[in-house]
């Protein structure tokens, strides 16, 4: 899913982003563990990968249950890959749905990231529903509580941050759509992969 000025302008969030503000996120990033890699597998495989993806990407949902548990099954948990996910959120509702998810404990951030995927027409894309409570109610059974869900969801520096790390895709790797890959060096913006075409990107860049 390309990102359009539409869904740019759909990002914008509450606040002025003064001069610098980008740059004073990403510097302040590391120090608030809810920015820090959400990566699995082997830390010394020689292939890391790293998925920009949107939680209200219909191609990343499909990716995400059709494709990863292969992935995951064939090449994470035996050590071929390091895999690193990457928010690129297109809208408000999937940086919405980033902050929750950056928001839970590490274990439940992978289980919720496939719930929400799974029901991405309800929460998202439903008749009539607010997705903002569609997420909370997902959080709640996530562990989250509502106190917890406010807190996240209205944290403008951690919007900015999230914001900020979407910035260095655009710049350093012309990430402009989801879901788009790097194997090791080689982007990949052309959409999702089957798994037999993922694992020869897998094979070309050294694994």
């Amino acid at each position: 899913m390309s990102l359009t000025r539409r869904a740019l302008l759909a990002l914008t969030v509450p606040a002025t982003f003064a001069p610098g503000l980008i740059g004073q996120a990403l510097s302040a990033a590391p120090a608030d563990p809810r920015m820090a890699p959400r990566a699995f597998g082997n830390p010394n495989a020689r292939v890391v990968v790293e998925e920009w993806f949107s939680f209200t990407c219909p191609h990343c949902a499909r990716f995400e249950l059709d494709v990863f548990p292969e992935v995951r099954k064939k090449l994470i948990d035996t050590g071929r890959i390091r895999y690193v996910f990457c928010d690129f959120p297109l809208d408000r509702t999937a940086l919405m749905a980033t902050q929750v998810a950056r928001s839970l404990p590490l274990e439940r951030y992978e289980p919720f990231m496939t719930s929400l995927f799974s029901n991405l027409d309800r929460w998202a894309y439903g008749e009539n529903v607010n997705p903002e409570d569609q997420l909370r109610k997902m959080a709640g059974l996530a562990g989250m509580s509502p106190a917890e869900f406010d807190a996240a969801v209205n944290d403008v520096a951690f919007q900015n941050a999230i914001l900020a790390e979407q910035t260095r895709a655009e710049k350093d790797y012309k990430i402009d759509s989801t879901p788009a890959f790097r194997f090791n060096n080689e982007v990949y913006r052309q959409g999702e992969l089957t798994y037999d075409a993922f694992e020869k990107k897998v094979i070309a860049a050294g694994g």
